[in-house]
């Protein structure tokens, strides 16, 4: 038996379909964005008062670094009146140093990023989680570290 469809049918089901995509795409999105970790962001305020020893210098600093679930790194700082040569997350608590465990990238004068990639071991992770993290920023004239601020995860 040979069935032929009325155009007017065609056309009422891809009528249909057309209204139902951006439902079933916003579905689709939706229920991605459950499935993300979404990292807290670890806002950051660097001064010479947090170095040990501490430091006396109007330089300054803040920014964001996040740290995912799955231990990626992610942020930048930005920092004023200091000539920064270098800048690194470190693993110490409040009061301590400790060892560079991921050097920041300057892109600009008082402006550093965290590399793509950069991830935590499971120990630095716990560090960070206990606020165990610092960012410092080290200049020529104080190459231990000017300005520092110490991480949280919450």
């Amino acid at each position: 038996m040979n069935r032929t469809v009325e155009p007017t049918m065609i056309g009422r089901l891809l009528s249909h379909s057309a209204r139902m995509l951006p439902a079933f795409a916003m579905t689709v999105s939706i229920a991605a964005c459950g499935s993300m970790s979404l990292a807290p962001a670890g806002k950051l305020s660097l001064s010479g008062a947090n170095e040990v020893p501490a430091v006396t210098t109007t330089a300054t600093g803040s920014g964001m670094i996040r740290v995912a679930s799955d231990h990626t790194v992610s942020g930048s700082i930005s920092t004023t009146g200091i000539d920064g040569k270098a800048a690194h997350i470190h693993m110490a608590p409040k009061g301590s140093n400790g060892p560079v465990i991921v050097p920041l990238t300057k892109v600009a004068d008082g402006s550093w990023i965290v590399p793509e990639g950069a991830k935590l071991t499971d120990t630095q992770y716990a560090s960070y989680v206990t606020g165990d993290l610092y960012v410092n920023v080290h200049s020529a004239a104080n190459p231990a570290g000017e300005i520092r601020g110490q991480l949280s995860a919450n």
